[in-house]
């Protein structure tokens, strides 16, 4: 099991979303994950540069036939740190259930 660890880098929304379906993937290209997950063109190459600068994705760029084609895949940095970020939320989400529990009865007359 993976150390609990936040990452500011990955918590923003459109990255997590596309490094959590890239860790249910060995590639994938550019247009799925673009349609996939609602984004442009622009907004995905954003996105995407800056998870490879960080080391956390690998970007595969070739050609079928005169076509160009992207695609990604998770780095095992990224994976890493995907699955320490997760393990940091679950710890959030535990420790408040765990203290909504502790807590005395709110009363309904106040």
């Amino acid at each position: 099991m993976s150390t609990a660890r936040f990452d500011e880098l990955i918590h923003a929304p459109t990255r997590l979303a596309i490094v959590s379906l890239l860790a249910a993937a060995q590639w994938a290209d550019f247009k799925y994950i673009r349609d996939e997950l609602g984004l442009s063109d622009s907004a995905l190459s954003k996105q995407l540069s800056i998870l490879e600068s960080a080391g956390y994705v690998e970007i595969r760029r070739r050609f079928v036939g005169k076509r160009p084609r992207t695609s990604a895949s998770l780095s095992a940095a990224g994976r890493q740190a995907f699955e320490q970020h997760a393990a940091a939320l679950q710890q959030i989400l535990a420790r408040s259930r765990r203290d909504a529990g502790a807590r005395p009865a709110v009363e309904a007359d106040r």
